[in-house]
């Protein structure tokens, strides 16, 4: 169908838009300061690493605290932590400014989390336009629980390969009540793996599930390539079920990105419930957009000509197959060194 067609441009778009630089999900960082007694706290950094590269990212607390050496620093592939332990009296929480340098040059954002000993937290996301912020427990006397939903609606719409996975759907169903089916196992299948390895349930290393996620979306590309008379696959006959598998796998990654962002341990359930609440947010949006976008594209240029509808089905079909071979190897050469 046209719109199904022209659908293939924004792939392109999208692929050659992130890069296979950015296909890693965007991560965000962590901050959390807790009470712990009069004029004792105890402060949590955590930032995204990928390979053996860390964002320059730098926080900063107008006390001054964070100026001081940690006393503790870990480093790996997939995060760099700091912890401070602070002893001053001088300085209380309350009207203390977080701000975070470099994060304005990034695509990341950071979860802000304070916590006083008498049950009060401030909790805020910092993002590249906004990367300051004031401490003011009176603004939020309860968790601000909401942010998990921002956090998980930015976090799809920067998992470049969970949207193309989506994408790729979307290509090889069109717009219809396949799509619906499709959409929705790969929806439930995330949602139970997310609570299950984000309550501790199931714990997999993230490298395996990067390299199988790349796998999933090269599978649906070479789908796509296939004549359409001669599609006769799983992925024909059975899409729930194969959106259904994949959507397993994808699910363990939110739930590793959640995982490194923390969770507020007196609110787990209803943290986990609004994160993936906005990774539903997300993906509906972006279906919604790529539809819109298709009809549009298809409106202006349709008379362009069926010979230009073909060329751009199959430069889009190689584009998505041939990002999703690259991150499949590299991430498969990661899972071995």
């Amino acid at each position: 169908m046209p719109v199904t067609r022209f659908l293939m441009l924004l792939l392109l778009a999208l692929c050659f838009g992130g890069g296979a630089a950015k296909a890693h999900e965007v991560r965000p960082a962590y901050l959390e300061i807790e009470e712990k007694g009069p004029g004792r706290y105890q402060i949590l950094w955590t930032q995204p690493v990928v390979g053996d590269r860390a964002l320059r990212l730098v926080p900063h607390l107008s006390s001054g605290w964070l100026e001081r050496r940690p006393a503790f620093l870990a480093a790996n592939s997939d995060q760099l932590t700091r912890q401070w332990n602070i002893v001053d009296t001088r300085h209380p929480l309350q009207n203390l400014r977080i701000s975070v340098e470099g994060l304005e040059l990034s695509i990341t954002d950071v979860l802000v989390r304070v916590s006083r000993r008498d049950g009060s937290d401030f909790t805020t996301i910092l993002r590249p336009l906004s990367a300051d912020a004031v401490i003011d427990f009176k603004s939020t006397p309860h968790l601000k629980l909401p942010a998990y939903f921002t956090l998980g609606f930015n976090h799809i719409l920067g998992g470049i390969d969970h949207l193309c996975f989506v994408f790729g759907l979307l290509l090889l169903l069109g717009v219809n009540y396949r799509l619906i089916k499709a959409i929705t196992a790969f929806t439930v299948a995330h949602s139970i793996t997310l609570a299950a390895s984000a309550l501790g349930f199931v714990q997999v290393p993230p490298k395996p599930v990067e390299a199988l996620i790349a796998l999933s979306i090269l599978f649906l590309a070479v789908e796509i390539a296939r004549p359409e008379n001669t599609r006769g696959g799983i992925a024909q006959r059975s899409p729930w079920l194969v959106a259904f598998t994949f959507g397993l796998l994808h699910g363990l990654a939110f739930a590793g990105a959640l995982a490194e962002t923390g969770l507020p341990q007196d609110a787990i359930p209803q943290a986990l419930l609004l994160f993936n609440l906005g990774v539903e947010a997300g993906q509906i949006a972006f279906v919604l957009v790529a539809v819109a976008v298709g009809k549009v594209v298809w409106l202006i240029f349709h008379r362009a000509g069926e010979t230009d509808f073909l060329k751009a089905r199959i430069a889009a079909q190689y584009a998505l197959g041939s990002f999703a071979a690259y991150w499949l190897i590299e991430r498969a050469m990661l899972v071995f060194v």
